[in-house]
């Protein structure tokens, strides 16, 4: 889509939709305001008539305009002025944006930054609806033989109204993070969205070096099986025994700042399909597996943002690529094998095995002496089962950390939720034959699972980011969010601040 700015009256514009808003009892924005006028009161008999009172998330939409160059008009309901916070207001978007879908329009004209949304400034603002128009028309069609389904969406310009030129420079900083975000969501989204037997491991990777041949400043190395054993990366390697796939370790390393300067390092389990190994999973569903790799590709989709807003750090993205199956050759229950870090595991649940992938790569992200360590990963259903679908759990061996990342799940509202990492917890993953078992019994399974992984990072700052309940939607809406994306670039945003 293609995004601009204009300061100019909104009568005197040649528009296909002219989006405005409005706060509850009808009370006008001062754009929507200066149209009413010059329509001599119309927007406001027309309110009146529908009995649209400005609800959050409200919508109506004037297809029929005195002669003039603007076709549609579509006002939007922000609700109280006072109270306009930031899920009212992204709400109001999602409507907004679903209206301008189904209307047709090919161009249009946006009002709504002007609105007071808390503390938020104009490039937030402006991002938020950059992402949720991005979004809202992201369809996956790579693999349909009509991939516009007879319908194809129209809309392709839209252009914001600022109240003076003076406010260009912060819109066009919004408008450049939110094409940078949604453009990485949607990666991760397409990434995601393809089947097990086109996103294998070696595609996964083949993608992060074409991601990385894009961007000067992102170099790509990729670590094969004979290399991952090399390295003693016995835990992770037992995972694709099962499979004909080959494991691949994917490094994407983006250098924004001095070779000198520490790196934030980003881990994604990179699962493209888990069937849970000889601890089989049930048939129900089991086609979502494909979505284990989310983490993966929003870690890869992330540095693929960084690279694009050019930020000045140092980031490094490591993702664990292989498939969970089962076979003659795969793990077994009882199995004991052998880490990177040296610490032996008794494989008691071969469905547990994100874990075994992701703590070689955390014993691996030591050797960049990084000045954090983030992991984000599809981990556990418990996950779901605590907080539901709208937060992703985080856990964490430093409180700064966890608090800068919960204020950046704020900010790019991708929010997440500290659950805790104590020492009682480590009990239950007691093994009487190995160092540590793979799974610590059915309470409080999210948080064993990290306390598991705690292990291996404690020589450097770490945040573990469970998003099994926000990586991808079931049901009618069946397909991946493109989650933690926005979470982890704002939370880069913010330290290259």
């Amino acid at each position: 889509m293609e995004y601009s700015i204009k300061s100019d009256s909104p009568a005197k514009l040649s528009s296909d939709c002219l989006v405005l808003g409005l706060y509850l009892k009808r009370k006008l924005c001062p754009t929507t305001a200066a149209m009413d006028e010059a329509l001599g009161g119309l927007l406001s008999r027309l309110l009146k008539r529908d009995d649209m009172e400005g609800k959050p998330g409200q919508t109506l939409l004037i297809s029929h305009l005195p002669e003039g160059k603007i076709e549609r008009i579509l006002l939007v309901g922000l609700g109280k002025r006072e109270e306009l916070d930031a899920a009212n207001y992204r709400k109001a978007l999602a409507a907004a944006a679903k209206s301008l879908k189904e209307s047709g329009a090919k161009s249009a004209h946006v009002a709504l930054p002007e609105a007071e949304v808390g503390s938020h400034g104009l490039p937030w603002k402006t991002r938020q609806i950059v992402e949720i128009l991005e979004s809202a028309f992201y369809r996956f069609t790579q693999l349909k033989q009509d991939p516009n389904n007879g319908k194809p969406p129209r809309l392709a310009k839209v252009c914001f109204l600022t109240a003076s030129p003076d406010q260009g420079a912060e819109t066009e900083l919004g408008i450049s993070q939110g094409k940078a975000i949604a453009s990485g969501m949607n990666l991760a989204r397409d990434l995601a969205n393809l089947p097990g037997n086109i996103c294998t491991p070696t595609y996964l990777a083949e993608e992060a070096e074409k991601l990385a041949k894009h961007h000067k400043k992102l170099k790509a190395k990729i670590l094969d099986e004979s290399e991952l054993e090399e390295l003693g990366m016995g835990s992770f390697l037992s995972v694709s025994r099962g499979s004909r796939q080959p494991a691949k370790l994917i490094v994407l390393e983006y250098h924004g700042a001095p070779a000198k300067t520490k790196p934030y390092v980003l881990v994604g389990k990179g699962l493209t399909f888990d069937a849970g190994g000889i601890s089989l999973k049930p048939a129900a569903n089991m086609d979502e597996m494909k979505y284990d790799m989310c983490g993966g590709a929003s870690v890869i989709a992330t540095l693929g943002v960084v690279a694009e807003l050019g930020l000045p750090l140092n980031v490094v993205g490591l993702v664990p690529a292989s498939e969970n199956l089962p076979d003659g050759n795969a793990n077994k229950p009882g199995d004991i094998v052998t880490s990177m870090a040296g610490l032996t595991i008794e494989i008691l649940n071969t469905d547990a095995e994100g874990r075994l992938i992701l703590c070689d790569t955390l014993t691996y992200a030591k050797r960049y002496d990084p000045v954090a360590v983030i992991d984000v990963a599809t981990l556990t259903g418990a996950c779901i089962v605590a907080l539901g679908r709208h937060p992703s759990a985080i856990l964490s061996n430093d409180d700064a950390l966890c608090a800068a990342l919960t204020s950046a799940g704020e900010k790019a509202w991708d929010r997440v939720w500290r659950l805790p990492l104590w020492d009682e917890y480590q009990e239950q993953l007691k093994s009487n034959f190995a160092d540590i078992a793979n799974i610590g019994g059915p309470d409080g399974g999210t948080i064993t699972a990290a306390c598991f992984l705690s292990r291996f990072a404690k020589d450097f700052k770490w945040a573990h980011v469970d998003i099994a309940g926000t990586a991808w939607k079931s049901g009618a809406d069946k397909g991946a969010t493109g989650r933690p994306v926005p979470l982890l670039s704002q939370y880069l945003i913010d330290r290259a601040a």
